[in-house]
């Protein structure tokens, strides 16, 4: 093969995943937001609210805004009344917050408004439902505003010394409303 067909081939090819890529990128401000994912949830001894058990979740997952990483922290404890159709235990996710890192730097902050969790002994899993608030980031989420809802499932793989879920891997979705602003111009 020719070396200048090589050349421009691999030019082409450059330019197509980056204008590919920037295409991810340049959505409407306003947007509905999906994202799958998978990982672990542990607990730890940061405590975030008296009478409560903090968590660490940690994954990674892939929607509508590009790859991500979450880092999350937050409070389990006592639900004042079950989820809607939970038979089983229950508890709350009363407080907490975390950083999702995209693949091109950004980062997308949230911060738990509420949420709740129904065990099934039977099939040995937990239904989660908790709900975020967007409130800001970094690079393309700078000025970042609205509101995501996880729905996940988790499943006790090792438990504790006294008997309780120590290490859970977790999946399940990200779904809700993204409002992206212009940052204002400092230019005066």
């Amino acid at each position: 093969m020719n070396p200048r067909t090589v050349t421009r081939t691999f030019v082409f090819v450059a330019l197509m995943l980056d204008l590919g890529v920037a295409g991810a990128y340049a959505q409407d401000p306003h947007g509905h937001v999906k994202m799958t994912f998978s990982g672990t949830n542990m607990a730890t001894t940061i405590n975030l609210q008296a009478n409560t058990v903090t968590d660490e979740m940690l994954a990674a997952g892939k929607g509508s805004l590009g790859r991500f990483t979450l880092r999350e922290l937050h409070a389990d404890g006592v639900a004042p009344q079950p989820p809607a159709g939970c038979t089983g235990p229950f508890f709350g996710v009363l407080k907490g917050a975390g950083v999702f890192s995209f693949q091109d730097g950004s980062l997308l902050i949230v911060t738990l408004k509420d949420g709740s969790g129904c065990v099934n002994l039977v099939e040995r899993f937990a239904a989660l439902i908790v709900n975020y608030e967007i409130t800001g980031g970094t690079g393309r989420f700078a000025n970042a505003s609205g509101e995501l809802t996880m729905t996940a499932t988790q499943t006790a793989v090792l438990r504790n010394a006294a008997n309780a879920p120590a290490l859970l891997p977790i999946a399940g979705e990200f779904e809700g409303t993204i409002v992206r602003s212009e940052p204002e111009d400092d230019d005066r």
